[in-house]
């Protein structure tokens, strides 16, 4: 698809009640830091050609999710470009001044400070969800049943809102409307209507695999909807995802009232 025709179905999609207002992609150098620490690179060394791509590939995405909100990745990505260029001109030998320097400093300075803020945000959080665990328990009570075997007994990683973004991506690459439509076909169903089918499942459930919330027509517009659909619930806290290993299979969850507060994020803090 491209940009204009998801510029034409964000903005029908706006007559059916998909655009809804969401702050869990916390911006563009929360992205950079993402794909740098999923790669293991060294923060002082970004390869910026690699980087760039892998970024264009996110940004795509939110594209398609809202127009507006990819704004200020966009700005990112043409930074991005534009260190790429620096770095591909020839340097003077001899000569040290400030056009010399390397052209990813401010970036990475950027980068370790947003780091620095962001691991003193998540010690935060984890202390606040500690402080909402911690009750009295009584002298008359039993030890918790242990949970029956499935995903949830395997060792998990926290999921970060982009590797719900790079699952969705999957999602639309092998849906086949989105490969061979010729016109949009438009879905209807408020957002509202797609939060109640998820909880629903997963009360049935107890969980479902990432991969399961789109069964059914894979219409662009229908995709688009479950996906904002998630998010909110995300954001609301009345679910939280998990995934077994790196690139495997993400679980989503209900998520208990003792659980939740009314302020902070299921997704992780990295």
């Amino acid at each position: 698809m491209s940009r204009t025709d998801a510029t034409n179905l964000i903005d029908d999609l706006e007559l059916f009640d998909y655009r809804v207002e969401l702050d869990v992609f916390s911006g563009p150098l929360d992205l950079l830091l993402y794909l740098v620490e999923k790669d293991e690179i060294d923060i002082f060394d970004i390869p910026i050609a690699r980087i760039t791509r892998q970024y264009l590939e996110y940004l795509s995405v939110l594209e398609t999710i809202d127009i507006e909100l990819a704004g200020e990745f966009l700005v990112m990505a043409a930074r991005l470009m534009e260190i790429k260029s620096r770095m591909l001109l020839p340097r003077l030998n001899g000569e040290a001044n400030e056009d010399q320097t390397d052209p990813r400093h401010d970036l990475v300075r950027q980068l370790l400070e947003y780091k620095a803020y962001r691991q003193a945000a998540g010690r935060l959080q984890e202390l606040a969800r500690r402080e909402t665990l911690v009750y009295a328990r009584a002298a008359n009570e039993s030890p918790l049943a242990q949970p029956e075997a499935g995903p949830e007994s395997v060792p998990i990683r926290g999921v970060q809102i982009w590797d719900l973004v790079a699952a969705f991506a999957r999602v639309l690459r092998d849906s086949t409307t989105a490969a061979v439509a010729s016109r949009v076909v438009y879905d209807e169903t408020p957002i509202q209507v797609h939060m109640e089918r998820i909880e629903r499942e997963l009360k049935r459930k107890g969980h479902l695999a990432f991969s399961e919330l789109f069964d059914g027509p894979p219409d662009r517009g229908r995709l688009v909807g479950i996906f904002l659909a998630l998010l909110e619930l995300v954001k609301s806290r009345r679910v939280r995802a998990e995934q077994n290993e790196l690139f495997g299979e993400i679980w989503i969850f209900p998520v208990e009232r003792t659980e939740a507060t009314p302020t902070t994020s299921t997704l992780t803090e990295g």
